[in-house]
């Protein structure tokens, strides 16, 4: 039996604090169109309420006493995810972009992976430099880093590094966050 009580009082935690749920001596009442009713019990609150056709609630439990409000709680839960919904929208998620390239790369291709990075960083996106060796090429790493550091230079204006050229395995690569 202990367990379905359990399961009860948490499931009751989860409900919004309206009507009958409200559980203090005394709280602040605002009507629907914003102006104060005053300080009274929490049963004469609902029963203004329900006689409007709408919901008391608790709108803050911090404050001294604990302020309640009368209004329609289907349609301010609705606004509530509508506004959820809309922010989210909006928001950007910040990604990583690669640009791979070979240390011998010709000035085309170089300027090809410069306005591929260029636009990644404009969207918003992080850019990942990589240059692959094959075979002994890892010998010529210092031509390499010149490279990663040419291409740092060309995208000053757009990106700032955040993190230095760095070896991993038979790659170099460096890290270019867009400017604030």
């Amino acid at each position: 039996m202990l367990p379905i009580e359990r399961t009860e009082r948490r499931s009751n935690r989860d409900l919004p604090t309206i009507n009958e749920r409200i559980r203090f001596p005394k709280i602040r009442v605002i009507d629907a169109d914003g102006s104060q009713l005053g300080i009274m019990s929490p049963r004469e609150a609902v029963q203004i309420a329900e006689e409007r056709e709408l919901d008391l609630v608790l709108v803050s439990d911090k404050a001294d006493p604990p302020v309640c409000r009368i209004m329609d709680y289907g349609k301010f839960k609705f606004e509530q995810e509508k506004k959820a919904r809309e922010a989210k929208k909006k928001q950007h998620t910040v990604d990583v972009k690669e640009v791979k390239m070979r240390y011998k790369i010709e000035d085309h291709d170089y300027n090809v992976r410069i306005n591929q990075a260029k636009r990644f960083l404009k969207d918003g996106d992080k850019v990942k430099a990589t240059i692959m060796f094959r075979g002994r090429e890892i010998q010529h790493s210092d031509i390499a880093e010149e490279l990663l550091k040419r291409m740092a230079e060309d995208l000053q204006e757009v990106a700032e590094v955040q993190q230095a050229p760095k070896k991993e395995g038979r790659n170099m690569m460096m890290l270019l966050a867009p400017k604030k």
